[in-house]
């Protein structure tokens, strides 16, 4: 199932078509401020487990991040950060940045395997934000991949839906995507280390 959301302005009754999905342990795939992403909640171990299934990866293979709708509650899935960190993420969020952390038990519960960190990203984009604050809870979301070997990700819905329709609960179509991922950087052990240039550019 396709659902079109506005970009800028998300039509009310569409996005609580999403939120029903999602709190009844959906999976979607959604727009970013850089490339489509799937998505569940973060309390939905179910959801999280067909994220694994669809993505053909071992749960502790699959390197999920958060979607957040600010960093507001930042605590209550990492384990304190340094200042600096915490500087750092607030300059460059919202943004096409993923924000690699040491996660807190309240996060590694809802995973298997031994998983340790989590990436965070609060994107500049008005429909996961919308998502995130009427869920009242983080997203957990992974990269989707084209099948294409010249083009890695895929950028229209309608090819997003030929591939996902009867593997997930919806395809929400937020216009074309980007097919530049996010900058990654890992402030794990509280240190500042650039893993991947992506589209974000820094702000130190």
């Amino acid at each position: 199932m396709i659902i079109p959301l506005h970009p800028k302005n998300p039509n009310p009754r569409d996005l609580k078509k999403v939120i029903d999905l999602l709190n009844n342990n959906g999976v979607v795939i959604l727009p970013t401020d850089t490339i489509y992403a799937m998505a569940c909640r973060l309390d939905s171990k179910k959801a999280i487990e067909r994220m694994c299934k669809i993505s053909g990866k071992k749960p502790e293979k699959v390197n999920f991040s958060l979607i957040c709708s600010d960093l507001s509650h930042l605590s209550d899935y990492t384990a304190p950060l340094d200042k600096s960190v915490f500087r750092l993420m607030k300059n460059n969020l919202p943004g096409a940045f993923t924000f690699i952390l040491k996660a807190n038990n309240s996060v590694i519960k809802y995973f298997s395997g031994n998983k340790k960190t989590i990436g965070i990203r609060v994107p500049d984009n008005a429909i996961a934000q919308q998502i995130v604050a009427e869920l009242g809870c983080p997203l957990v979301v992974t990269t989707i991949h084209a099948d294409d070997v010249i083009q890695e990700y895929m950028t229209e819905p309608e090819e997003i839906n030929d591939k996902f329709e009867y593997q997930v609960d919806a395809i929400i179509d937020g216009g074309v995507g980007g097919n530049i991922p996010s900058t990654i950087i890992n402030c794990s052990d509280n240190e500042i280390e650039l893993v991947r240039q992506g589209k974000g550019i820094v702000n130190e």
